[in-house]
């Protein structure tokens, strides 16, 4: 990612993120993707009603889908609502679909996605992950890391 579309992220004023990703693989590799919605879903997620827990993309004839994404219903809807768990088709062109295809072929690797935003336009983009799953001593590691990194804050705090 080039450090515009960082601070697009970063202005961007809904960020559902995928905490327990990082903790449990290694992004090998990082890709924006468009999402398929409907009317009602779109609106649920500008109200920040979405969540990526338990979620992963798989590939099926040529496309790319996300599963378990839950997108709660939104509260003004009426009949025409959405339902909350259902595929969502992701948009990528079919060089990036054909690499991540490849890639997954390989044991030990899977898609992620790691956090939903709007962008400048409005839409509702997801940033995935090609990750390689985590051994139990990696996860210990990254712990371990992450409270020296708060007892170091601590100790900067206090002086």
């Amino acid at each position: 990612m080039n450090k515009q579309q960082e601070e697009l992220r970063k202005k961007s004023p809904v960020q559902i993120k995928n905490k327990k990703a990082s903790f449990e693989y290694f992004f090998v590799d990082e890709l924006t993707a468009g999402i398929v919605l409907t009317g009602t879903e779109i609106k649920s997620i500008r109200a920040g009603k979405a969540s990526l827990v338990d979620t992963y993309c798989y590939i099926d004839r040529g496309e790319m889908w996300v599963k378990g994404m839950n997108i709660s219903p939104y509260f003004y809807g009426s009949y025409a609502n959405h339902e909350a768990k259902r595929e969502r088709k992701l948009l990528l062109t079919k060089r990036e679909i054909n690499k991540l295809d490849e890639a997954t072929k390989q044991p030990g690797y899977t898609i992620v996605p790691t956090l939903v935003f709007i962008d400048e336009h409005g839409r509702a983009k997801v940033d995935i992950a090609l990750c390689r799953g985590k051994k139990q001593y990696d996860k210990r590691q990254t712990m371990k890391e992450k409270e020296d990194r708060r007892e170091m804050d601590r100790a900067i705090k206090r002086y």
